[in-house]
């Protein structure tokens, strides 16, 4: 192969896997968030001792006895357990925290594990995860302290192993041409769009929702799979090959190779370099992309921070059985994912703000009104009053988030890297994906604050 005469890549074969690298990157979050409404109603009828009776609820519903048992529950229980209220905190909180250790421990895992084995092992891992929830929809846990902290581990582990195999994946893609930065950010905006999907198609065909969750987290076991045979395929295409072995100094071309020059790029040498090396050219590198760093981390502390916490328990005014069911399925995940992803694919055809422009922090903070609009739209017991009662409201306040979340974080992500050159370009991706996982964590925290 010539070196000094790049390959096509052809079907943008790398290009796709790139965004399917990006899809099963945040299936883990994705996934449990928009099913939040199972564990919550498992969780709060197992706190009441009702485990058998929410069996028999669920198969009394698919024979249309819905209403009867509905009024029973009501009149039983006046309010709603613990683990229902702050659920999708501590889920919030135990997916995001995970992925910003890891980060930090990215270089020592660049030095001690290949990247083949990070990133197929990962995806593996996050399979096994899937399967075992799956299997635990048809298992019979009537203590729900048990159940919740098998949760809460599974989503732990599950989300530790989506920040290795992201961390890993940006490495990659730092090595690539700079247009292919936006297919693993698109794949990922399409993770959110593809759970809630996959969730509406679920409860349309499960006779109750047990069996809807069942398949809804069958699907993600398939998912991942496929995305771990897309990333196995990578090695053997021409156009993978020639650029990760161009940033490599081996002779051999495939992904293996450039597992030493990955090394080179995140960690100093211990031979005849002075180790302040090392903070020296982290600093330098984050003194050319701070801004955006800061940006990312402002982007999704305040995205975190209201979704779905805040957003997952706004009610429709309408009394429509149908369009109550599948209001916060529709327009609250499916809206704020198929927003997101526009956002974050219109930039390849539009990127404004300039990366030097204030505008672009500007419009950043500015998210910050999001906020306060939604704890004022149509939550129940809430502190504040509801000011945007109508559905209309919410609606048009989702689009709007969703949109520049993608697009504001998927600016700042790709002109962040983009005035490193060389061997720091590792070290940039690295940089940008921390601050990136610093600002989830926050959001996370701050779930905490705003589910009033």
């Amino acid at each position: 192969m010539a070196l000094n005469k790049p390959p096509q890549d052809k079907y943008h074969r790398v290009w796709i896997i790139f965004f399917i690298l990006g899809l099963g990157s945040l299936l883990p979050w994705n996934f449990f968030m928009t099913a939040g409404v199972y564990f919550r109603e498992r969780l709060d009828r197992q706190s009441r001792g009702e485990e058998n009776e929410w069996k028999n609820n669920q198969d009394a519903q698919s024979r249309g006895e819905e209403d009867e048992q509905k009024n029973k529950t009501d009149t039983a229980v006046p309010s709603h357990s613990y683990y229902f209220r702050t659920f999708d905190n501590f889920m919030t909180l135990c997916a995001m925290l995970p992925l910003l250790i890891f980060c930090c421990l990215n270089s020592i895992l660049h030095r001690r594990v290949p990247q083949k084995i990070r990133m197929a092992g990962s995806l593996f891992g996050i399979f096994l995860l899937f399967l075992l929830t799956t299997i635990l929809i048809k298992v019979e846990i009537t203590n729900p302290d048990v159940f919740f902290v098998i949760t809460m581990i599974t989503i732990i582990l599950n989300n530790s192993m989506s920040a290795v195999f992201q961390s890993s994946m940006f490495g990659l893609v730092g090595l690539l041409p700079t247009r292919y930065t936006m297919p693993p950010m698109s794949g990922q905006g399409m993770a959110g769009t593809f759970a809630a999907i996959a969730m509406i198609f679920s409860l349309s065909v499960g006779s109750n929702t047990a069996e809807s969750a069942f398949w809804y987290f069958l699907t993600a076991c398939v998912v991942t799979l496929f995305a771990t045979t897309a990333y196995m395929a990578l090695g053997y295409l021409e156009f993978a090959q020639y650029y990760l072995h161009s940033c490599s100094a081996n002779t051999d071309n495939s992904i293996d190779a450039i597992e030493k020059d990955i090394k080179k790029a995140s960690v100093p040498l211990t031979d005849g370099v002075p180790k302040e090396s090392k903070h020296v050219s982290l600093w330098v590198v984050f003194r050319k992309l701070w801004v955006m760093a800061l940006s990312v981390t402002t982007v999704f502390w305040v995205t975190i921070s209201v979704f779905p916490v805040v957003t997952g328990r706004v009610q429709t005014i309408s009394t429509n059985e149908y369009w109550v069911k599948f209001f916060s399925p529709v327009c609250c995940f499916l809206l704020f994912n198929v927003a997101d992803l526009f956002g974050r694919s219109f930039t390849a055809f539009v990127m404004w703000p300039r990366e030097k422009s204030r505008l672009l922090p500007l419009f950043v903070l500015l998210r910050i009104v999001f906020i306060p609009l939604f704890l004022l739209c149509n939550i129940q017991k809430s502190l504040l009053p509801t000011i945007f009662h109508h559905d209309a409201f919410f609606i048009l306040f989702m689009i709007v988030f969703g949109t520049s979340n993608g697009y504001l974080a998927s600016l700042a992500m790709a002109y962040g890297p983009r005035t490193i050159k060389g061997r720091e370009a590792e070290t940039a991706g690295s940089i940008m994906m921390f601050f990136l996982a610093l600002g989830l964590s926050l959001g996370a925290c701050s779930s905490f604050i705003f589910a009033l």
